[in-house]
């Protein structure tokens, strides 16, 4: 009798090992990137703006390597998987990125058509109301103006100042003090800003130097940081002020070292557009 009782405790092995969790089988599934991807499209965020989004939590990463994550490519490290459950609001934290184990119904159809007839009549009396449903997340939008023409990182391209379109974006990835948004096009400005990326901009006339900003120079606009200079003999005498004071001659600088710095000529209209804020 002993016997028997210790034989029907008996769990098999196989048992144990599908209730055990299996990293190399949930990779295999790319679990983790399929779950990246429905919890980015369930908060309405395109790559880039998941991508702008992560950078708020610390994440420098841009759309190809997140596509990367979704497709099984690659896999976030345990910093960024935190990080991603923070900005997609994910209240089960890593715990989402796990498969749910199956459980067994202790109900067959007749007992959940009978549960489904009771809980109908609690409703009907009133002594029961279902609770609305509601989303885990709710993220807020905000709609900004984004120019349809690109700031260059490269090469001038003209900045048009009545040409925005708008669109929303979550709120959180979004300064405070941003006027309007601007795609960057070009690479002089890497490793910092992406093409295709974009900025946020503030109004402004004036930056101290070492600032990025967005500037309007010669029908070109222009994504670069802003230094200043003493001018050249040659040019001097354009840069005094009626009172008789010397002014310094602007200097578009290119993070990516490939590129010249581009000298301001007083000949040339040049206007400081705004300063970037990311």
């Amino acid at each position: 009798m002993a016997t028997k009782k210790a034989a029907n405790s008996i769990i098999s092995l196989k048992a144990v090992k599908d209730k055990l969790y299996d990293a190399t089988r949930e990779h295999d599934a790319n679990v983790i990137g399929e779950k990246i991807q429905a919890a980015r499209e369930a908060n309405g965020l395109t790559l880039a703006a998941f991508s702008e989004l992560l950078s708020k939590y610390g994440v420098a990463i841009g759309r190809q390597a997140i596509n990367k994550w979704e497709t099984g490519n690659s896999v976030p490290n345990a910093y960024q998987l935190v990080a991603i459950c923070h900005a997609l609001g994910l209240e089960d934290g890593i715990a989402y990125f796990t498969r749910e184990p199956k459980k067994e119904s202790l109900l067959n159809e007749a007992g959940w058509r009978r549960l489904a007839e009771y809980k109908a009549d609690l409703i009907a009396t009133g002594r029961y109301t279902p609770a609305e449903p509601t989303l885990k997340t709710r993220i807020k939008y905000i709609t900004m103006k984004i120019s349809t023409l690109p700031a260059s990182a490269g090469t001038g391209e003209f900045l048009g100042d009545d040409s925005f379109e708008d669109v929303r974006f979550p709120e959180a990835i979004v300064p405070d003090n941003a006027d309007f948004g601007i795609r960057v096009n070009g690479d002089s400005m890497e490793p910092a800003y992406h093409d295709s990326q974009i900025v946020w901009v503030q109004r402004c006339e004036t930056l101290n130097p070492g600032e990025v900003g967005i500037f309007e120079y010669d029908g070109g606009g222009y994504l670069k940081a802003y230094e200043e200079q003493e001018p050249d003999e040659d040019e001097r005498e354009y840069f005094i002020s009626s009172d008789g004071v010397l002014r310094m001659q602007p200097v578009l600088v290119s993070y990516n070292e490939k590129y010249s710095p581009i000298l301001v000529s007083p000949h040339a209209f040049f206007r400081i557009a705004g300063r970037v804020l990311n």
